[in-house]
């Protein structure tokens, strides 16, 4: 009989120890090394036999005698889920899904699941949460009708692979990971030792029979997925659901994602009936656009393959106080600390001893440096209460000395200008292209913060 040893596991980073810790060695988290029992190690080495034997006698072979089979890709009846996964589920892909609590991850697979019945796949949606009944409530709710959707409630990981080779689905819905148990570890559901075995299961059933599996997953108060990091690396593509409170607008971003960009965004909003596609989201975000309102500017941020239009808002006040306050929400402070010390010293606009606000609309968030441009225009818009020209858009890289630098995809921001109905551009003089002139719109190419200044006020 193998001998069973008791280790503490961390339940942050999933580093183990033979006593127990205050603070973890790896991760130097404090009171997380919690014990558990390791799983005796199996003695049929060699054998490789996987969840009902379906990855068995595995031989190497040269890598130009294996077939060429393209991916197959399959939709998931949902184009914005379809654009974050680069263009459709890949069968066989392990996804983890992850999100704030009442985000909408439920809400997204539900109705993901729906669309894949409809189009004909069948589905086996496990819930380890709520209740069949619960879950129908919910379905009524979305106006899920399809045919080839499975429901199970259902937590013992044995079972759950029953009931796959009962139904053969070819896409598997695990809400959520955490629920879930192997009886080949003894530890509690959610520790380190369950996810990590639960997940190795899972990583063999999608493989092994080619079934597409969405997992959902929770987070902790930092917003990263619960469980240890090599729950990120055993999956495919990691997806993280995003949005604010008392926000409609849901953002879908790929952290991870092995079979395509993950640069790209799919765009929601809630509503009573679950979520909606934004198709445009330039149009979502400057719809409740204040006119005439100093301090705002409109960017075009490029996520991914398309160009997306939001406002940058910003307010400049003096402060009562002796040491000014920096607050940010939608992009980075460090990065608005530099461009207000760019602004006071090549602009020669006196800031430095001003609280100062910088917003992003709609609760996106920006990281890219082509915004650079539009929130130094957003400051001084604010600092000398001049309202910014509504049919002005700004983009661009700012330096430290000052100069404004070229960006990528320049044509396509410009172009999404234009469709919104946008009438001048000012962007990086690097960027221009004098030769190709763009019809109903006017574009300005500037070299310096000061240039950019004296085009918009």
């Amino acid at each position: 009989m193998a001998k069973t040893r008791t280790v503490f596991c961390c339940q942050s980073c999933g580093h183990s120890a033979p006593k127990w810790m205050g603070r973890c060695p790896a991760c130097e988290a404090w009171g997380t090394m919690e014990e558990e029992v390791e799983a005796p190690k199996s003695s049929a080495g060699g054998k490789g036999r996987g969840a009902f034997g379906a990855i068995t006698n595995s031989k190497p072979q040269r890598l130009n005698d294996i077939a060429e089979s393209s991916i197959q890709r399959n939709s998931t009846g949902i184009g914005e889920l379809d654009r974050v996964l680069g263009g459709g589920l890949v069968r066989g892909a392990l996804v983890l899904v992850g999100g704030d609590p009442g985000i909408g991850k439920s809400t997204l697979m539900l109705q993901a699941a729906d669309k894949i019945g409809l189009l004909g796949g069948r589905v086996l949606y496990v819930t380890g949460e709520e209740s069949p009944a619960q879950t129908k409530m919910r379905a009524v709710r979305l106006g899920a009708t399809a045919e080839e959707l499975f429901l199970v409630a259902e937590t013992s990981m044995e079972r759950v692979e029953q009931h796959v080779a009962e139904i053969k689905p070819q896409v598997l819905v695990i809400d959520s990971v955490q629920t879930l148990f192997t009886e080949s570890a003894t530890s509690t559901p959610g520790s380190v030792s369950q996810l990590r075995a639960v997940t190795a299961r899972l990583m063999v059933l999608a493989k092994g029979l080619e079934i597409s599996t969405f997992l959902v997953g929770h987070v902790t108060k930092d917003g990263s997925i619960a469980g240890p990091r090599v729950l990120e690396h055993m999956v495919d593509t990691v997806l993280y659901f995003q949005g604010q409170r008392g926000h409609a607008f849901r953002v879908l971003r790929a952290i991870k994602n092995r079979f395509g960009s993950t640069n790209e965004i799919g765009a929601f909003e809630m509503q009573g009936k679950g979520l909606v596609e934004i198709k445009n989201p330039s149009a979502l975000f400057l719809a409740e656009r204040l006119a005439g309102a100093s301090g705002s500017v409109v960017v075009a941020s490029f996520e991914g393959t398309r160009p997306i239009l939001v406002e940058v808002q910003a307010l400049v006040s003096p402060t009562p106080y002796g040491t000014p306050r920096r607050t940010t929400m939608g992009v980075d402070s460090g990065r608005v600390a530099l461009l207000l010390a760019v602004l006071e010293k090549k602009a020669g606009l006196d800031v430095g001893a001003s609280d100062t606000f910088v917003n992003v609309a709609g609760g996106m968030r920006l990281d890219e440096p082509a915004v650079d441009l539009a929130v130094v225009a957003a400051l001084a818009s604010s600092h000398i209460d001049r309202p910014v020209d509504a049919e002005t858009l700004v983009f661009g890289e700012v330096g430290l000395g000052g100069e404004v630098r070229a960006v990528v995809a320049a044509d396509a921001r410009i172009a999404e200008a234009r469709q919104l109905g946008f009438k001048r551009v000012i962007m990086p003089k690097n960027n221009l292209k004098p030769e190709e002139p763009i019809e109903g719109i006017l574009v300005v190419g500037v070299e310096k913060v000061e240039e950019m200044l004296d085009a918009l006020f």
